[in-house]
């Protein structure tokens, strides 16, 4: 997903702009930083986990006493079967290893089509640099989904928590309540941006279509030739725009962490969702960013919740 040219873009418009152009990473003042460490499962016991990461090297990491586990529902460690691909949290230089996520993914996108009496296949336009894709929401699971997507017709936006399994995906949890209005009549944002802003609040959230171990945010308001995006500009957010490669001030006002994150991608998904996040009170309308899974962990975020309440800045 990221860009290829994403760190020269941003040193060229340092330049071009007479400023530093920022170094990407976790503010020096937030205490201890949390490592997010990705990979495959080779063996696992109740204390250690060997992992193959995306390069193909082997780690062996330690499993702190207190450590959890999600692979659909909360388990143990112990109990996360050989194979699985993992986003794991982790502390002391990234070698303790405090929560483990199995097979998690996000689905976000338009819904196109629902099909089915028990179980449900939904088929989403996930954007244009996302395709297509094909669900399914377990009759279980089709209770906890409506109580926050009550329309689960075509034309509404769908966000879920979901796991990979053989043979396709199951969507679980909701990932955010859905917005009541259809997926191309997105709320207009506040008529004049302030430029003398610093800040602009609003969620955060992530996907897992960035490349795995992947840092950087894709952003809702980028031209849409600077993107080839067709579906850019759209924000019901307050947002100035920015370009690719731009570094971005991110502050989970949550966990009180703050990281400075490229943007490499085009949240044009994002942008349709003119929701609030109630992670730790209640954000104001709107999605800022969307995080690469590994930056949303670093930052403090649990992808089960799927949101944290936001701030940006330019970095």
């Amino acid at each position: 997903m990221g860009h290829p040219s994403v760190d020269r873009r941003r040193l060229l418009a340092a330049a071009a702009l007479g400023r530093e152009p920022g170094v990407p990473g976790p503010a020096p003042d937030d205490g201890d930083p949390v490592h997010a460490v990705t990979g495959e499962i080779r063996d696992i016991s109740p204390h250690l986990v060997l992992i193959e990461t995306p390069d193909g090297q082997e780690e062996r990491l330690v499993i702190a006493p207190w450590a959890t586990a999600w692979n659909g529902t909360d388990t143990t460690p112990a109990d996360l079967p050989i194979g699985a691909r993992v986003v794991m949290r982790a502390l002391r230089e990234g070698r303790l290893v405090e929560r483990i996520w199995a097979g998690i993914t996000r689905i976000t996108g338009t819904i196109l089509s629902v099909e089915g009496r028990g179980d449900l296949a939904v088929e989403l336009a996930c954007g244009p640099h996302r395709g297509r894709r094909t669900i399914t929401v377990p009759y279980r699971a089709i209770g906890r989904l409506q109580v926050r997507h009550p329309r689960l017709e075509p034309g509404y936006l769908f966000d879920a928590i979901g796991v990979q399994r053989e043979g396709g995906c199951l969507a679980l949890l909701p990932a955010t309540s859905q917005p009541a209005y259809p997926a191309r009549a997105v709320p207009d944002p506040p008529p004049v941006y302030a430029g003398a802003q610093q800040r602009v609040s609003g969620t955060a959230t992530w996907s897992d279509a960035f490349d795995e171990g992947e840092r950087g945010l894709a952003y809702p308001m980028m031209e849409r030739s600077d993107t080839g995006c067709p579906e850019a500009e759209v924000s019901c957010a307050g947002l100035p725009y920015l370009a690719m490669g731009s570094l971005v001030q991110v502050r989970n006002l949550c966990a009180e962490r703050s990281a400075n994150v490229p943007v490499v991608a085009c949240g044009c998904v994002a942008g349709r969702f003119c929701d609030r996040c109630v992670e730790c009170g209640t954000s104001p309308r709107g999605r800022i960013a969307e995080l690469s899974p590994t930056t949303y962990v670093e930052l403090g975020g649990d992808l089960v919740k799927g949101c944290f309440n936001a701030q940006i800045g330019l970095g």
